[in-house]
């Protein structure tokens, strides 16, 4: 699953936690838009080595 997937899923089960007071839903929510932050930023920090790799053998 990609970063922006996870943030997505998360704000969605934070919602719906917040909306039955369900505070373990909220947490897990809270976690998955943190774990899409992180995959985000790492696929960036992938993306940029990959041009720059490409860019060195040209």
């Amino acid at each position: 699953m990609s970063g922006t997937s996870d943030q997505i899923k998360g704000r969605v089960k934070e919602a719906v936690g917040d909306l039955t007071d369900n505070q373990k839903l909220k947490n897990q929510g809270k976690i998955d838009q943190s774990t899409g932050k992180v995959k985000k930023a790492v696929e960036n920090v992938i993306d940029k080595a990959n041009k720059a790799i490409k860019d060195a053998k040209r």
